[in-house]
């Protein structure tokens, strides 16, 4: 106070100067006093708000990798949020800030967009609390009915299907029903085998397959069992389908099935498939593999000569004993082995035919429901391991054989109104 009250108070211009110096120097002195405090507070919680941008941008970065990341298999399996911070911890690249408090675990974390790791149930994006919910569902096979969901497995479970489309009562059936019955087929197999061309059962299935977007590939058949007139008939109707659709759709065509051992000569079969072979050719399809089909006992060198690939039936139910189903299982294999080393000379052998009717009576072999199951577990592991192409004997029970054995009416997977005749989710594993 006797600075202020001393430059108020001092007449002389000198004095005036020194008093304003000195009051200056006191001044800088506060300022000084006051920025010391105030800015290093001030550094600090810019440094603070910086350090909180960074963290908001990493959880936001991560969080990214939760939105897109749908393809895990099991709760067991899932990384955890805290994971992918370690992982990026590792990464020199990366800067984390300190976190200190727990990172929510995986089964509590909001999740943007999820696919189900099973194919039963297709989901597209949806609310954290939706997804929570479909999760619970997708993991639980018994809450999913096969009947209303065509994808059964994750890997669906079969090479090859044969089928045939005709009503029970024999009749043709129209697109809608094709369409409808590979819908189904589709969540079984990538394949299908047909056997004509008859009912447009060729052209509703390219038709069916296209428009629908389904992924499968037809192997189709010419009937020559009846002579010349069809197998032209068939022939015709064959290039004109598969001109008008997709013909890439097109995997191969089988000339005949198991026509010598209807009692055709061997030198009429190899006439017949040299015939639409050049006919193809001729046409522009001839990228198209052409041959028959045959019993393995049947087929020699010379007819795999004329033929892109061997096709072979192959059906143990009918052998004249029976031990096991697995030992019928691995007959099939070796009587396929058999026909790679005397008769394909390098070609591809593929399966035409096997498979295990549900009723019926065809010798020793006993025929039900269980021992279907049986084969076609036991079988589709076999194949798989041998890596050998087959077409399990059949998509559906054909009650439109009417008249014929009671064994030949109930060999498929699917009952004749496409009821799955039990859960496919078995065949999911080996």
């Amino acid at each position: 106070m006797s600075i202020f009250r001393r430059f108020w108070q001092s007449p002389s211009r000198k004095d005036c100067v020194i008093n304003f110096a000195v009051l200056g120097v006191f001044a800088l002195i506060i300022i000084g006093v006051v920025l010391g405090t105030v800015l290093p507070k001030r550094h600090n919680a810019l440094q603070l708000e910086s350090d909180s941008l960074d963290l908001v941008s990493t959880l936001v970065e991560y969080s990214d990798v939760f939105s897109t990341t749908s393809d895990w298999s099991s709760e067991t399996d899932e990384p955890s949020f805290t994971d992918y911070f370690e992982d990026a911890e590792d990464d020199s690249s990366v800067s984390i800030p300190s976190i200190t408090s727990t990172a929510p675990t995986a089964s509590t974390k909001t999740v943007a967009s999820v696919t189900s790791t099973s194919k039963m149930e297709t989901k597209s994006e949806v609310s954290s609390e939706e997804s929570s919910s479909d999760l619970s569902s997708s993991e639980s096979h018994e809450s999913v009915s096969t009947e209303n969901s065509p994808d059964y497995t994750t890997e669906r479970a079969l090479w090859g299907l044969t089928y045939s489309p005709y009503n029970t009562d024999g009749s043709c059936p129209d697109l809608a029903t094709v369409a409808s019955q590979l819908q189904k087929v589709a969540g079984v197999t990538g394949n299908i085998r047909l056997y004509s061309t008859d009912c447009s059962q060729l052209r509703n299935a390219l038709q069916a397959i296209s428009s629908s977007n389904l992924n499968l590939g037809i192997h189709a058949g010419l009937w020559i069992s009846d002579g010349a007139p069809r197998m032209q008939s068939d022939l015709d109707e064959f290039i004109a389908a598969a001109k008008q659709y997709d013909s890439s759709l097109v995997k191969g065509v089988s000339v005949g099935n198991e026509d010598l051992s209807k009692g055709m000569s061997e030198a009429t079969l190899i006439g017949y498939i040299n015939k639409v072979r050049a006919r193809l050719q001729t046409e522009g399809l001839g990228h198209i593999p052409v041959y028959t089909t045959e019993q393995d006992a049947l087929f020699s060198q010379s007819l795999a000569t004329v033929c892109d690939l061997v096709q072979i039936n192959v059906h143990t139910i009918f052998d004249s004993a029976f031990t096991s189903i697995d030992a019928s299982v691995q007959s099939v294999i070796h009587r396929v082995n058999t026909v790679k080393a005397n008769v394909a000379r390098g070609k591809l052998v593929r399966v035409g035919e096997t498979g295990w009717a549900s009723a019926g009576n065809t010798g020793p072999s006993p025929l039900t429901l269980a021992n279907e199951i049986s084969y076609v577990q036991k079988f589709r592991c076999a194949a798989r391991k041998s890596e050998l192409e087959y077409f399990y004997f059949e998509a559906k029970d054909a009650l439109w054989k009417q008249g014929q054995a009671l064994s030949e009416q109930n060999f498929g997977i699917f009952s004749a109104q496409y009821t799955p005749k039990f859960n496919f989710l078995d065949l999911s594993s080996c």
